[in-house]
């Protein structure tokens, strides 16, 4: 099979540290090829030399098995026919589908020089639908959902004629069926030549998709391996250099007294009647569907909005929570499955990002007092192992899984009873999935009633002591951990409460 790209040994370093070392990766045409390793191991970096927002220091790269190339600019790269999807969506919002497929290429009258609408929206409608997609070329970007504007920008690929397609953590935003679409897609682009680089943190995923898998670490080549001769614990294995023998670390812990109790807690459109309670050492999981009112709970209980009705209590008193501020106070936290939106100040240093909850005790008389908070900060870094250059280091130049124990060093320097968290684990490579779990089982044990929002049933089941099942803003299911099946949560996720 023809090789579309060859990396011959890349080695890349930023001011003395090296990203990559003597790295070797190959597609070849009709090929699904997996990227992996944990957060911060150099794949971005790898890509981004694909792309040509970087450019190695060593090595050399070949298309189509003849071509020796290096790329100086985005456009180098993508007028070489390889193009890059991320999970956050590079498009123009108020810009129509057609607009965005055509960008930078559109069709024009040679003596006019204005551009062929007509001829635009027709050919534009022509690559929708040679994807199956039931979407409207005129239809404003802005209208669409994250599934939608993802395949908006495959349209566009397939417009420039790209032959290489990078797919960078593509799923994480994406319901079942949108995930179950992409990849009908991924394979129909496949079947006719197109090489595909797929990332992501989801192992199942690769084993759906790919043919190959390549693994770098610590910037470093471990392997590659096809996908029908390896098995999830040797890619583990390969990843973080050790074996996980333990995913889900459930210790049993003696559940006492409930700290927090929520009775007939509604806010319209989102939640109606919900009640329940999460007691001192348990760890209560919450699974449904993405818009089902999982996260819009959560928000309620913290504060950021205001429940319509019902009443939360703590320690058995009614409480009222009218801002974050006061559930820190009364000892609740959250964080947030959006981590860069609510979770983090990402400009700041990470001493300034985990201390914010405890500023009281690291100002006086208006300064900050900074042995206070290097004490503090690092005392979590040093916990949670978080990967930095020094505690002044940026948040937004962290690697996604630091950026998260940022977060969740954040959460816990609040020394709070109820702990909710809203997708701890999204986004985030196995080691650090692992350290998550970990922690989160310290938690359960040092007796905090911990809310663990997540996606991933696996997880939920592996982790929980009891979990709720929401639909469309009911809670459907209150299951114990002896009856924990998929079939049970998602048949209940779905609305189905025959099982």
């Amino acid at each position: 099979m023809k090789r579309l790209l060859e990396l011959n040994n890349i080695t890349k370093s930023f001011t003395g540290t090296k990203a990559l070392s003597n790295v070797s990766f190959n597609l070849k045409q009709g090929e699904i090829h997996a990227l992996l390793g944990e957060n911060g191991a150099g794949k971005s970096t790898l890509i981004k030399i694909i792309t040509g927002i970087h450019q190695p220091d060593e090595g050399e790269m070949i298309l189509n098995g003849v071509e020796k190339v290096k790329f100086n600019t985005t456009n180098d790269s993508y007028d070489h026919g390889i193009a890059a999807i991320y999970q956050d969506a590079s498009v123009f919002e108020n810009l129509s589908i057609a607009e965005n497929i055509f960008m930078g290429h559109q069709r024009v009258n040679k003596i006019t020089r204005n551009i062929k609408w007509k001829d635009l929206y027709s050919r534009a409608e022509e690559l929708i639908e040679s994807l199956e997609v039931k979407i409207k070329p005129t239809t404003l970007v802005k209208n669409l959902s994250i599934a939608e504007k993802q395949l908006v920008e495959i349209v566009k690929a397939l417009s420039a004629n790209a032959k290489i397609l990078i797919m960078d953590e593509p799923t994480s935003s994406l319901t079942k069926e949108e995930i179950d679409h992409l990849f009908k897609i991924a394979k129909k682009l496949k079947s006719e030549g197109t090489g595909i680089i797929f990332i992501s943190h989801r192992l199942e995923e690769v084993f759906e998709i790919a043919d190959r898998v390549t693994v770098i670490r610590d910037g470093q080549f471990i392997g590659t391996e096809n996908v029908t001769d390896i098995d999830t614990n040797k890619l583990v294995q390969m990843m973080v250099g050790r074996s996980i023998d333990n995913f889900y670390p459930k210790s049993e812990v003696e559940i006492k007294e409930p700290i927090l109790a929520v009775e007939g807690l509604c806010r319209k459109g989102e939640f109606n009647n919900v009640s329940f309670q999460v007691h001192e050492g348990e760890i209560l999981g919450m699974s449904g569907l993405i818009g089902a009112g999982r996260t819009e709970i959560a928000c309620a209980i913290y504060g950021i909005t205001r429940p319509e009705g019902g009443k939360i209590l703590f320690n058995g008193k009614e409480i009222s929570i009218n801002h974050p501020a006061e559930a820190l106070e009364a000892g609740i936290a959250y964080l947030s499955e959006s981590r860069g939106e609510f979770g983090l100040v990402l400009p700041l240093d990470i001493m300034a990002n985990i201390t914010i909850p405890v500023l009281k005790e690291t100002v006086k008389a208006g300064f900050i007092r900074k042995n206070i908070e290097k004490k503090m900060t690092r005392e979590y870094v040093e916990l949670l192992d978080i990967r930095c250059s020094g505690m002044g280091q940026k948040v937004e130049s962290l690697s996604g899984g630091n950026q998260q124990k940022v977060a969740i060093a954040k959460i816990l320097i609040a020394r709070a009873k109820v702990i909710i968290l809203d997708e701890p684990t999204k986004g985030i490579d196995v080691g650090t999935k692992a350290a998550v779990h970990e922690l989160v089982n310290e938690l359960a044990k040092a007796g905090k009633a911990i809310i663990l929002i997540s996606s991933e049933i696996p997880e939920l089941i592996g982790m929980s002591d009891r979990i709720l099942v929401i639909h469309e803003g009911k809670i459907v299911r209150d299951l114990e951990r002896k009856n924990f099946t998929q079939e049970r949560i998602l048949s209940a996720a779905l609305g189905e409460l025959d099982s």
